[in-house]
């Protein structure tokens, strides 16, 4: 009997972590058509269907193969102000920065939107 892997819920966006620096970063479409890292969160690629998430699985494969990235992932997202934002605060803390310091990561710029206050 095969075994089943669960996939988080779609949409959902690629994460790792550079192996260089350890900064977080997201799959997003460069030339071509081609898979690329960006440390900006803006244009992470949003998987929207299972085809989708196959090819960024591959992509996250091939580059965890290639020793480029560590610790790659799909993130479930839901989509605000036509962003993508991380339902789980794990993940929404990654794509942001250093908690002690505001002035500093991504939360500085136009990074990935926090949780709503409220």
């Amino acid at each position: 009997m095969a075994a089943t892997t669960k996939r988080v819920p779609l949409p959902a966006i690629l994460l790792a972590n550079d192996l260089l620096d350890g900064d977080v970063i997201f799959a997003a479409a460069g030339d071509a058509g081609a898979l690329i890292w960006t440390r900006d969160p803006a244009p992470a690629l949003v998987a929207a269907d299972e085809a989708a998430a196959e090819r960024l699985e591959a992509f996250a494969a091939a580059e965890l193969r290639g020793n480029k990235v560590v610790d790659a992932y799909l993130v479930d997202v839901s989509i605000e102000s036509g962003h993508p934002v991380p339902r789980h605060f794990r993940e929404r803390f990654k794509t942001l920065g250093p908690s002690n310091r505001p002035d500093l990561g991504k939360q500085a710029g136009e990074g990935i939107a926090s949780a709503p206050k409220g």
